[in-house]
């Protein structure tokens, strides 16, 4: 979507140009001409600027999936080990958008889709990464290949935290379960006693 827009956008740039009213006359070069620009180049500049607004705008639109994954991002300034705080904020003029901050480093984030279902929010500019999973949440610098902070809890992780410490999940490597009394019972053809 945000591509057919910013295709949209450019192919309609040079409609602009061209709708421009050109001065039937021409304009004699004087001191004060040279310095000031005519007004086609103020339209042109104009124009320019609304084309590129126009793509800041479709880059800034989020997908209906996107926006529901800015919904379960949690706000607010989270500790992390070692003593170190990320602050998440959203982005009031660009809903989606969240301010990231750690120590120094600030980031301008957006969601991105999962195959795992985990919350994930990147700058792609600045190669970070905000995950957030349901017990802990983390931040990385994927350009420097680095965590930035680590074992990130806010309240509702921590209660997570702890309900899986008195209640683990079962691992993956764990016995499969036995298979139901039926499936066992039935008898199994082999290929070459099934072609007799």
């Amino acid at each position: 979507m945000k591509l057919i827009l910013s295709v949209a956008l450019l192919a309609l740039a040079p409609a602009f140009v061209l709708a421009q009213d050109l001065p039937k006359k021409p304009v004699k070069a004087t001191a004060k001409a040279a310095h000031k620009p005519t007004s086609s180049r103020i339209q042109l500049k104009t124009a320019a600027k609304n084309v590129a607004a126009g793509i800041e705008a479709a880059e800034a639109a989020l997908t209906p999936a996107e926006m529901a994954i800015a919904e379960r991002v949690q706000v607010g300034s989270v500790p992390c080990e070692f003593g170190t705080t990320v602050t998440l904020v959203a982005d009031a003029k660009y809903p989606g958008y969240f301010n990231v901050q750690v120590k120094n480093l600030k980031y301008r984030m957006f969601p991105v889709e999962t195959s795992t279902g985990a919350i994930r929010l990147e700058d792609q500019k600045a190669g970070a990464v905000w995950l957030q999973l349901g017990n802990k949440s983390m931040l990385m610098n994927q350009k420097l290949g680095q965590r930035l902070a680590d074992e990130c809890m806010s309240p509702q992780q921590v209660a997570v935290a702890e309900s899986l410490k008195l209640h683990p999940a079962q691992s993956v490597l764990n016995a499969p379960a036995p298979l139901p009394a039926q499936a066992i019972s039935q008898p199994v053809l082999q290929p070459e006693v099934a072609a007799k």
